[in-house]
């Protein structure tokens, strides 16, 4: 990449620029022209070129959110300014992915909801056969309310496609928080026509299931955990037709996303938050409540509390409120079992209290999106602040110190 700006603390949005007294990592905060931005997915593409997709609007679960793309093009320094891929006003669409199929085509997947109610959520997507620069028609690829997705599609090494799913359940006559979402996968053999689904055992709680493939021929997943402890992990061998049950790493977890990738080496990498809820002093019941209640900002901590005290003692609850910081990048280099290698890319208070982003009360750096490119860079991006998009370039060697 040619012409990096040299850092100065005035950041033009979009240009790449390397960081003082860091050679090894590159940085650029995207361009944005919303009030809000969250949940990035980056992809590298044959061609060179990079693409990022996130979704933007006033506020999470509102229906002006829809979804953007922005491309880094090979051999330059500048992040275009983005293009607006979803055109829905009725429903909220978030949580983009993005699938470079094996014939060349590439695939855009995203959520759409009613406002404020996970449990409408189905999943939509597009496809374009150069490379993003024109798509298709907006179609419907999953219609089961409640259904979404986070995370990359997987090429199976039988040459199925594999999608990870996560169902936002709800007991009738109540509103979703979250206390019951569980995991699946499902898998195509006739590239997306029709799918068919095999549920994770067990994985109340586990969400955002991340899957990759091994350089053993097997399946690993990791997953976000609603109850704001710990990654979570489980293991496929016979092409994510059935999977272990999900068992806590030592890697903790705020219910927040995460996501890894398998580096060229066969070492794993992931970014996430490391923090859990062992250290939080404050707890919302969920991010929707202040959709309904923005202009009372103490009705969602009393929402949340009288919640709490009306759930059954027995039963898990999501815990909401965590700090979202610092964003880490560990390494392990036993397939998932340790992570002695870890580097924060980004520190702060992480509040995150509200999902007001008009008045830039939030400060979380989340949902993390993570790739590396044959010339053994790896590149990540995360919301910052639900301002923008922030875009790090680092290596394994700078992970490890």
């Amino acid at each position: 990449m040619s012409t990096i700006e040299k850092t100065d603390s005035t950041v033009t949005l979009g240009h790449l620029y390397q960081v003082e007294n860091d050679s090894e990592r590159i940085e650029a905060l995207l361009p944005n022209h919303c009030v809000q931005s969250h949940a990035s997915n980056i992809m590298p593409l044959d061609n060179g070129d990079f693409l990022c997709v996130w979704f933007a609007g006033s506020q999470e679960g509102i229906a002006d959110i829809s979804i953007y793309m922005s491309r880094l093009c090979q051999g330059q320094s500048e992040w275009t300014e983005p293009v607006k891929m979803s055109e829905d006003p009725t429903r909220s669409e978030q949580n983009p992915i993005l699938f470079p199929t094996p014939d060349g085509k590439l695939w855009l997947l995203y959520t759409a909801q009613k406002s404020g109610n996970q449990d409408t959520a189905i999943v939509r997507y597009r496809i374009s056969d150069d490379n993003g620069h024109t798509w298709g028609s907006i179609e419907t690829l999953f219609d089961t309310p409640g259904t979404f997705v986070r995370q990359p599609i997987v090429v199976l090494d039988n040459g199925e496609w594999l999608v990870p799913i996560f169902y936002c359940n709800v007991t009738p006559g109540k509103k979703w928080v979250g206390d019951d979402d569980t995991s699946a996968v499902k898998i195509s053999a006739d590239q997306g026509k029709t799918w068919t689904e095999y549920p994770v055992p067990n994985s109340v709680g586990c969400v955002h299931m991340n899957v990759e493939k091994l350089h053993d021929g097997s399946l690993l997943a990791l997953y976000r955990s609603r109850w704001a402890d710990n990654v979570y992990l489980s293991r496929s061998k016979d092409n994510g037709r059935t999977w272990t049950e999900p068992v806590a790493t030592e890697l903790p977890n705020n219910n927040s996303s995460i996501q890894f990738t398998v580096l060229n080496n066969g070492h794993l990498a992931i970014v996430f938050n490391n923090i859990n809820a062992t250290s939080a002093n404050e707890r919302r019941l969920s991010l929707y409540d202040e959709i309904e209640d923005e202009e009372d900002s103490e009705s969602v901590v009393v929402k949340a509390l009288v919640a709490t005290e009306e759930v059954d003692p027995n039963k898990k609850t999501a815990f909401w409120g965590t700090p979202r910081a610092p964003m880490t990048i560990a390494i392990s280099e036993d397939n998932g079992q340790t992570w002695p290698y870890k580097r924060d890319i980004e520190v702060g208070d992480g509040y995150c209290m509200t999902n007001n982003s008009k008045e830039k009360l939030n400060r979380e750096y989340s949902y993390p999106s993570i790739k590396q490119t044959s010339d053994g860079k790896i590149h990540v991006t995360f919301t910052y602040f639900r301002q923008t998009i922030k875009y790090v370039r680092v290596t394994e060697e700078w992970v490890k110190g």
